[in-house]
């Protein structure tokens, strides 16, 4: 029953079925929270129905019994809490209380990470990587495949020999080829997507160097030999995208810029290069970053 939505269940049963079923489908969304606490007499005696009819009713959803329901029940509620029962949208329609409510996000996340990365963890990372025959960043999903992706487009024109995958069958291929020359940075918000953690894993018995960007005490952070932390603020408003992708975004300009002073000059060269070669295409505004 993992995988099952057990919401969307119950709501086409309060829809379209009727009598007891109905009712105490109704009951249960009404008050989910009710629901996964609540003896099988308070829950019966709530819908009007008999406790028997409560058993069945668990029982046709795919449960044991009222314990079994009453514990995905509780499940919802840690993981779809907020989505159930969300605060009341502001009526007040003006652009700043939206603006300032995504900015604020986004300097909250920015600064929670900056109180937990030190210049220290940037530094530690940077001989890997500048000396690496290849370094190769894993993401998956929304967050952490848009930074493996710009952690590219912002190493590659350093002269760093990167490319970011975002597939998991290919990153565990990835990591079954790789050697003691290589690197390989992971970046998840969660730190617990099990294919990164098993490529990460496997990429170890081969003496690949392993960088993790990642929640600190996650299974990845536990996998990696270097861990640079990544924590997301909670943040209730549900209706704005998470700021996790600004902060991202921050670790990932600390990590290239180190990277770039760390080489020195010739980085300046590769860069000449890039905005010579892009002359004409794009515009010869010096002002206008490179490439973008």
């Amino acid at each position: 029953m993992t995988n099952i939505d057990i919401v969307n269940m119950l709501r086409e049963i309060s829809g379209s079925d009727t009598g007891a079923n109905s009712r105490l489908a109704r009951i249960i969304l009404e008050d989910v929270d009710f629901a996964s606490r609540a003896a099988i007499a308070d829950l019966a005696a709530r819908a009007e129905v008999s406790e028997p009819t409560v058993t069945r009713f668990c029982r046709s959803l795919g449960f044991d019994g009222m314990r079994d329901f009453k514990h995905k029940l509780a499940q919802i509620m840690v993981l779809g809490g907020p989505y159930l029962y969300p605060r009341p949208v502001e009526t007040d329609d003006s652009s700043d209380r939206v603006a300032e409510a995504i900015t604020a996000g986004i300097e909250r996340a920015i600064a929670l990470v900056r109180s937990h990365l030190t210049r220290d963890d940037i530094t530690r990372i940077l001989p890997a990587l500048v000396a690496a025959k290849q370094v190769t960043v894993f993401g998956s999903g929304g967050v952490s495949s848009l930074g493996a992706i710009e952690m590219q487009t912002r190493l590659f024109r350093l002269g760093i020999p990167i490319v970011a995958q975002t597939d998991g069958q290919l990153q565990r291929m990835i990591a079954a080829i790789s050697g003691p020359e290589h690197v390989i940075v992971a970046i998840s918000v969660s730190g617990q997507v099990q294919s990164i953690v098993e490529s990460i894993e496997l990429a170890r018995q081969y003496g690949v160097t392993t960088i993790a960007i990642t929640k600190p005490g996650s299974r990845l952070a536990a996998s990696a030999q270097i861990v640079l932390p990544f924590l997301v603020p909670p943040d209730d408003y549900l209706y704005k995208p998470t700021p996790a992708r600004y902060a991202l975004l921050f670790i990932i300009d600390l990590i290239a810029t180190a990277v770039a002073e760390h080489i020195g000059p010739d980085v300046l060269e590769k860069l000449r290069r890039v905005r010579v070669a892009l002359s004409g295409i794009n515009s010869d505004d010096p002002i206008w970053p490179i490439g973008d």
